[in-house]
């Protein structure tokens, strides 16, 4: 800034209120400054001035997986109502990888961030204490931690399961497989425990069978549906319900590639609203997650524990409810709500 000073012919102050209040200035010396900065190539050092006010203006976001497009609109919705405040999102990529996450969150807390917004896929309770006893609050979303000395926004994903497995009874299909991963990744056991509910609601009149996968990804759909094509051509399966969308994508690829219609032969759908797994030829029935309503739900909370004294404030978890999303790989073409973001 004293650089600038001197090649404007300007006070230090005058650079300062070029920089943060240009409506005080004259502009023929406003023109002169501005001049000077590009001249320079001066780019002002915001994290010390955040440091110099005693609050930063920028929000760490981690995510575990930037693929899975919920956690992109967790992102938007946190960036969207940053900008309404005049504030920034800086977001990290885990890659599922609980080595990676754990770096992410260091190099935010060492950022001096105001605070930290943490999407995971397993518990990261740990972490979360030992960043908050730095100073640095942080809300943990799509993940239930079972703690009480954090706040947390969660979609009900029991609900997610319930409202996929009702949606196929309600369509007359009894007989349901649920093909899902494994239980220690909570979505996956919440969502099970939804369709066996929906499910043990019919007294018996529907069945339902667990087909186990060792990943979220296709590569386990598509082993989980060879197993299954003889049951559909069998009578014995009509009904897919897949923890994931880009399982329920790979699923309706081995049936098609085998023969089995759908959703004549047997409906198929997803669990979570993935924008990428809608390329496939049969537009996917899912469950939206509320990914953009729950990155403003967590900045919300977050800034408001920044604002409050710490011995006043209270730790709260919000719920957010699932909605079901119609496509043509449950009801057909001429019932299906039509694709888009």
């Amino acid at each position: 800034m004293s650089d600038v000073a001197r090649a404007a012919g300007v006070a230090l102050g005058t650079v300062s209120n070029v920089l943060n209040h240009p409506d005080k200035v004259a502009p023929a010396t406003l023109e002169r400054v501005q001049g000077a900065i590009e001249q320079l190539g001066f780019v002002r050092n915001t994290n010390a001035q955040q440091l110099a006010a005693g609050r930063s203006r920028s929000i760490g976001l981690v995510v575990i997986d930037i693929s899975n497009s919920l956690f992109v609109d967790i992102a938007r919705g946190a960036q969207r109502y940053a900008s309404e405040l005049g504030m920034n999102v800086l977001m990290a990529n885990s890659d599922n990888r609980a080595d990676q996450q754990r770096a992410d969150l260091d190099f935010f807390d060492g950022a001096r961030v105001g605070g930290i917004l943490l999407a995971p896929m397993e518990d990261a309770g740990e972490d979360v204490a030992r960043i908050r006893t730095h100073g640095r609050p942080t809300v943990v979303l799509n993940f239930d931690t079972g703690r009480n000395d954090c706040c947390q926004v969660l979609v009900d994903n029991e609900e997610v399961g319930y409202l996929a497995a009702r949606h196929l009874i309600d369509n007359g299909r009894t007989r349901l497989a649920f093909v899902g991963g494994r239980d220690y990744l909570q979505p996956v056991a919440l969502r099970r425990r939804g369709v066996r509910r929906a499910v043990a609601e019919e007294g018996g009149r529907v069945t339902l069978q667990e087909v186990p996968t060792e990943n979220l990804d296709p590569p386990g759909g598509l082993r989980a549906a060879e197993g299954l094509v003889e049951d559909v051509r069998r009578g014995r399966l009509d009904g897919v319900i897949a923890v994931t969308d880009l399982l329920a994508m790979a699923i309706i690829q081995v049936f098609g590639a085998r023969g089995v219609e759908v959703p004549r032969d047997v409906a198929v759908m997803g669990c979570d609203h993935n924008s990428a797994a809608w390329g496939g030829m049969i537009p996917l029935t899912s469950v939206q997650m509320k990914g953009l309503d729950m990155g403003r739900e967590g900045l919300r909370l977050l800034l408001a524990e920044i604002d409050e004294d710490p011995a006043e404030h209270r730790h709260v978890t919000t719920m957010l409810r699932p909605e079901l999303v119609v496509r043509e790989s449950t009801v057909g073409r001429e019932r299906a709500t039509p694709l888009r973001d």
